[in-house]
């Protein structure tokens, strides 16, 4: 399959480069995956779509500062680090800038508290560093830390919690799962009242979810592997929403690539407690096991994350829902809007 299947043109005033100051009044586009019916609504509209019985899905991770700003300690050369994935103990998996000059065995200093040592080289800016430090590291990670923001975000975000969702939970990722930026307490609230039970999952976004593909078959990509975790609390309440004939509504491509890793080992159908780490490539073909509805942002062209969408709708009905949320300027990225797909 042909990744310019996926391609369309996305003027870039579109690109949401600051959050709305109300979480829940970004736009709400909804597509329905039989019949391609579309209609637009503000995200508050969410509490009318979702019905008694449903079961709403919540990536409950927690993003890093994980962008560090540095000097070369031989040289005073100015270095940036990115935090990706804690291998063990101090060690980490990171991407540096500039790759170039930031060679194995050199030390990078981050004010008077922190230093790191490049134990290891890798492609495109990867390293692997060993940090050295007194006192607690995440504590450290908050003074000197600043979000690891999407690249085509230019502006430094003032309010770190505004790139967390309001449930955020369990520290970890080099990204937001930013479909539940929508979300505030008082709206979640609202949802349970109504009879809806919310249930947790857990994903550590990594940053490949920001990188486009590099192949030109659909088939030939391979997934970036992140860590989740599916507790028995949310496996339980999974099986008994399938039983009672409800529907899961996972809000973001990450509770859905998650919700599917789970159901892919369960093979009686019954979900169970899982970990792990999961490559999952979800594109059209896909049958869907466990997730019914999908709230999600609205996703790069050509990106993995646009192929998992058309996999639950279509790619037509997801082509076309997209090129009217352009025609009536729908705000694009982490910071946009929403889409529900049901």
């Amino acid at each position: 399959m042909d990744v310019e299947l996926y391609d369309f043109e996305l003027p870039e005033h579109l690109i949401a480069q600051t959050p709305l100051l109300d979480r829940t009044a970004s736009r709400l586009l909804t597509l329905n995956k039989e019949t391609g019916h579309i209609e637009h609504h503000q995200f508050s509209h969410i509490l009318e779509e979702l019905k008694p019985g449903d079961t709403l899905v919540l990536n409950d991770t927690r993003v890093l500062p994980a962008r560090l700003f540095g000097t070369k300690e031989d040289t005073g050369a100015k270095a940036e680090v990115l935090l990706l994935k804690n291998l063990s103990g101090d060690k980490w998996e990171t991407l540096v800038k500039p790759g170039k000059k930031l060679k194995k065995g050199s030390v990078i200093v981050f004010g008077d508290e922190l230093k790191a040592v490049v134990e290891e080289e890798g492609e495109m800016g990867g390293r692997v560093l060993n940090f050295q430090y007194s006192g607690i590291f995440n504590e450290i990670l908050d003074r000197l830390g600043q979000m690891p923001l999407p690249p085509y975000i230019k502006e430094k975000l003032e309010d770190k919690e505004r790139y967390q969702t309001v449930y955020a939970r369990h520290e970890g990722s080099a990204a937001a799962p930013t479909a539940g930026l929508h979300f505030t307490q008082e709206l979640l609230d609202q949802i349970k009242a109504k009879g809806v039970t919310i249930a947790f999952v857990t994903l550590h976004v990594g940053l490949g979810t920001f990188r486009p593909m590099s192949v030109d078959r659909v088939e030939d990509h391979v997934m970036h592997e992140e860590y989740y975790i599916l507790p028995q609390e949310t496996a339980d309440i999974l099986n008994e929403t399938k039983a009672r004939g409800g529907r899961v509504v996972a809000v973001g491509t990450t509770s859905a690539r998650t919700l599917e890793t789970v159901a892919g080992k369960c093979e009686d159908g019954k979900i169970v407690k899982s970990s792990g780490w999961t490559g999952i490539f979800i594109y059209p073909g896909y049958q869907f096991r466990l997730v019914d509805c999908l709230i999600t942002n609205f996703h790069l062209p050509k990106s993995t994350l646009v192929m998992l969408v058309s996999a639950l709708a279509g790619r037509e009905r997801i082509l076309k829902a997209y090129q009217e949320a352009i025609e009536r300027e729908y705000r694009f990225f982490s910071f946009g809007d929403a889409m529900l797909i049901y």
